[in-house]
């Protein structure tokens, strides 16, 4: 009876390590897949007006800054990985932009980094001087988190802060759509992905209670995930209402 007991309880724990290796795997990809289609829009219309770069410039940040928040304080291995994961495909989908960019340049008129001109900021014409920001934001935070590692508040507070910039991912293309008046160019399915993940991404957090903080920042994007979904709906039947 206790040979039958303990066989039942092993083939228990297998399933669920097994289901949590699935789980972990998604949490490190599936955060990726919603830049696919996305991807590919840009690369089949060679137009990356519906598109905010500033998804990038906001997961760039998020994702640099997580990773000195697990330095400080190590939670799961695999937010880490989806961190690194994360930078470079944001990394990708802004060298595609770039690229496209350059081509249809009409103007001989290029804005770097170097101009040091704010009102061009994320808005440059080379990928190197994306490169030469996540750099330079990377050693900075490099450096103030060495010295402010034993810091408990501190640590918290860079985890907040992380966070807060992942929180609000969906906050530039919501106002570009707005500026636009218009959700084309902007890939539906990369928001019905994002919200599908998101979903996903705060039950595990809950399920494996992770830092408080992640659990509030996938609540704020599922908002920010529906209010974009409903852009989609109200922009698509002002279109047709100006038509028909």
């Amino acid at each position: 009876m206790d040979m039958g007991v303990g066989i039942e309880e092993e083939v228990e724990l297998e399933s669920w390590s097994l289901l949590s290796w699935v789980a972990s795997c998604v949490m490190v990809f599936g955060g990726v897949l919603p830049y696919v289609p996305q991807y590919q829009e840009i690369q089949r219309t060679s137009n990356t007006e519906g598109f905010s770069t500033r998804v990038c410039l906001v997961l760039l940040l998020a994702n640099i800054l997580r990773i000195f928040f697990w330095i400080g304080r190590q939670f799961e291995l695999t937010l880490l990985v989806q961190s690194v994961v994360m930078i470079l495909t944001m990394l990708a989908m802004l060298h595609l932009c770039c690229s496209i960019q350059s081509t249809n340049r009409v103007s001989t008129k290029e804005h770097h980094i170097t101009d040091l001109d704010v009102r061009y900021f994320w808005c440059w014409s080379r990928f190197e001087d994306y490169l030469i920001f996540c750099f330079a934001f990377t050693v900075l935070s490099a450096f103030v988190t060495f010295l402010f590692l034993d810091s408990e508040l501190f640590v918290e507070a860079l985890g907040s802060l992380a966070v807060l910039f992942e929180a609000m991912l969906g906050l530039p293309q919501l106002l570009q759509n707005f500026q636009n008046r218009s959700t084309r160019g902007m890939s539906v399915k990369m928001v019905l992905l994002w919200t599908v993940g998101d979903v996903f991404k705060t039950t595990y957090f809950v399920v494996n209670e992770s830092p408080t903080q992640f659990c509030v920042c996938g609540t704020v994007q599922i908002l920010l995930d529906v209010a974009i979904l409903l852009q989609v709906f109200y922009y698509g039947q002002e279109t047709r209402h100006k038509l028909g």
